[in-house]
């Protein structure tokens, strides 16, 4: 059995700190057109290669997680999710994020307290649920008590499903919801699927950093998002995607000899 000392948790904290106020610097005085670009590690191999590749920091999504444990997108155990985010936060030396979905039902500090556990600095809770939007207030609350609880602990970006989720007029809605969001503590903003068109005025509205959604081919890159406003880029579940078609056709392409 390992003993915990009292120095032990101490550098934690500290190191804990570090990662996170290195992740709010990363947001921060970005020239336009060089947004900060968050690869969506699965598992810890995939996290080494990203960051091998110079990548500054990562964002855990939970799509390509569940990917990779065998499970459909929303379905993953809050245990396993969070275990799988320690492993990637292990197997790195840059500042991680962690997509936890809507937090699994925790209640937010429980939420807070797992994701410090894991070792994440960051996490993204999205605003619907069961395909359906949440109500934008009680969203705000809730966002509320974890900002609290994190206590700055954590950078938290606030993921709004206005055009997801298809809300009759989604720049106003996604607009709402991000002034609530921003006024609640949330540090960032990230309009899922937002067009480039809306991003400027998203961006200046919310007046935090903003997440574009990239999918990594056949769409905005994240340059051309940079431009647009975004301050920073995510791909969501879309590399996992793309190297489980690629082990897809290799596995048939053995199979076929």
């Amino acid at each position: 059995m390992t003993t915990t000392h009292p120095h032990d948790d101490a550098g934690a904290a500290a190191a804990d700190a570090r990662g996170v106020a290195r992740l709010r610097a990363l947001h921060h005085g970005r020239p336009a057109g060089d947004p900060l670009v968050l690869p969506g590690p699965w598992d810890a191999a995939s996290a080494r290669a990203f960051a091998d590749a110079g990548f500054e920091a990562l964002a855990t999504p939970s799509h390509g997680v569940a990917l990779s444990l065998g499970y459909a997108d929303g379905e993953t155990p809050a245990d396993e999710m969070f275990a799988a985010v320690a492993r990637i936060v292990r197997s790195v030396d840059v500042p991680v994020t962690a997509d936890v979905e809507r937090g699994y039902g925790l209640p937010p500090a429980e939420i807070v307290e797992r994701l410090l556990e894991s070792g994440a600095v960051g996490c993204n809770l999205e605003d619907s649920a069961d395909g359906e939007l949440t109500d934008p207030r009680r969203q705000s609350d809730f966002l509320a008590e974890v900002h609290e609880a994190a206590a700055g602990r954590l950078f938290v970006n606030a993921r709004i499903d206005s055009y997801l989720r298809g809300a009759a007029d989604p720049l106003a809605d996604a607009l709402r919801r991000a002034r609530l969001y921003v006024a609640a503590g949330a540090e960032g903003v990230y309009p899922m699927l937002a067009p480039a068109a809306d991003i400027g005025l998203l961006a200046r509205e919310s007046n935090v950093p903003l997440n574009a959604w990239s999918p990594a081919e056949g769409g905005p890159s994240p340059r051309e998002l940079g431009l647009a406003g975004a301050s920073r880029v995510t791909f969501g579940g879309a590399l996992a995607v793309r190297s489980q078609t690629w082990v897809t056709e290799m596995a048939r392409g053995l199979r076929e000899g």
